[in-house]
């Protein structure tokens, strides 16, 4: 018998098992990881891959990053807003992900490979949503600030609420991928997350903190972007191969409407990421602008589209950050994690120093004293 049909009968082991009786989806036999024979060799790449990426955010000091936060001159209301802003969507971003992963995409995915990248990227998220409160902690923001704005700020709300729709049907008990329709249905899913959420939502917030770091500022943070960044861009590689797959073995599932139905909605995450950049930079930092945006988002967009077998929806669109080409390039001669540390401090060792100052976190001001009546978790001393 195949690996895929079934404990009926015990395997004749004189006889090799057919890799080619895997499946990305609808496979009969999940009750073990029946790794080997490998048939999605591209599953496996991405899985050795982001083993090779491993990385934890307390690796990263953050000491230069919590000396410039708490001057009260180095950055502006906007500058800090963009900074708070990006911790806030990538922090509820990151364990929307992660949810996703763990309750929808694992069950119906049945190829172990497949599988088995998956596992990994579910840790990856949960390194990444640790990030957020390792930063939060370092700088002593407000942590219910950062992962409640979900709540609190339209543009991200709206962001999150769209991608979380597109896994209510999937997260369902009874939702099994045995129709045309529910294919069609876990595909939007990928496509939401892979595509949409990482692949368009999460680069626009790489642009915003890349650029403080090139500025020499908010380094630490930066680095630890870096780091996700990395990470997003195998996922998302995963995501595109996985939809192609199971286009691949279900074809029937890819008509004109349903093409027109994944165009549409990317043209409307679309919408909801230049939104959101306006309400980030309502100004502009950095040289940043929310036209600028305008044109990136639109720019990624029609990349992610072709990669899944689309046609790009805003011909002439051009990237307005170039340098933004180079931290992207997996294949840089340059080793990415060279530069990380082996001897750190924790953020609850790091020494904040004098802080008679007040200290801003999203335009709203603490005296010491105020910070004084909460306790902090990791210590820090102010």
């Amino acid at each position: 018998m195949s690996c895929c049909e079934g404990p009926s009968a015990p395997h004749d082991l004189t006889k090799p098992i057919d890799p080619n009786a895997k499946a990305l989806l609808n496979c009969k036999a999940v009750d073990v990881n029946q790794l080997c024979p490998i048939k999605y060799t591209w599953a496996w790449e991405h899985y050795i891959n982001g083993c090779a990426n491993h990385w934890m955010p307390t690796e990263v000091s953050m000491q230069k990053d919590i000396e410039q936060w708490k001057d009260p001159n180095l950055f502006s209301l906007d500058e800090r807003r963009v900074i708070m802003r990006n911790l806030g969507f990538f922090s509820t971003g990151e364990s929307l992900v992660g949810n996703n992963i763990v309750l929808a995409i694992f069950k119906h995915v049945t190829n172990p490979e497949a599988r088995q990248y998956l596992l990994r990227q579910a840790m990856e998220e949960a390194i990444h949503t640790h990030t957020f409160q390792y930063c939060c902690e370092s700088m002593n923001l407000d942590q219910r600030e950062v992962f409640n704005m979900y709540h609190e700020v339209a543009s991200i709300r709206e962001k999150d609420d769209f991608v979380m729709g597109l896994t209510a049907d999937v997260m369902d008990d009874n939702f099994k991928t045995d129709s045309t329709e529910n294919i069609q249905k876990f595909v939007k899913n990928l496509v939401g997350f892979y595509i949409i959420m990482e692949g368009i939502f999460f680069y626009s917030g790489f642009v915003m903190i890349l650029s403080f770091k090139r500025r020499n500022q908010m380094v630490g943070v930066g680095e630890q972007f870096e780091y996700i960044m990395r990470d997003e861009t195998i996922h998302m590689n995963f995501g595109v191969d996985l939809i192609n797959g199971i286009k691949a073995e279900n074809p029937e599932i890819w008509t004109p409407a349903f093409e027109q139905e994944l165009v549409d909605l990317v043209k409307q995450a679309v919408g909801f990421e230049i939104q959101y950049a306006a309400a980030c930079l309502p100004r502009g930092v950095l040289g940043l602008s929310a036209d600028q945006f305008d044109q990136y988002v639109r720019f990624i967009a029609n990349r992610r589209l072709e990669r899944i077998g689309l046609a790009e929806q805003w011909p002439g669109a051009k990237n307005p950050f170039p340098w933004m080409s180079e931290v992207m390039d997996l294949k840089k001669a340059k080793n990415f994690f060279e530069t990380r540390v082996t001897e750190y401090q924790s953020a609850g060792n790091l020494d904040w120093g004098d802080t008679t100052n007040t200290v801003e976190t999203s335009g709203v001001f603490a005296s010491k004293e105020e910070k004084e009546t909460t306790s902090k978790s990791g210590g820090l001393d102010w």
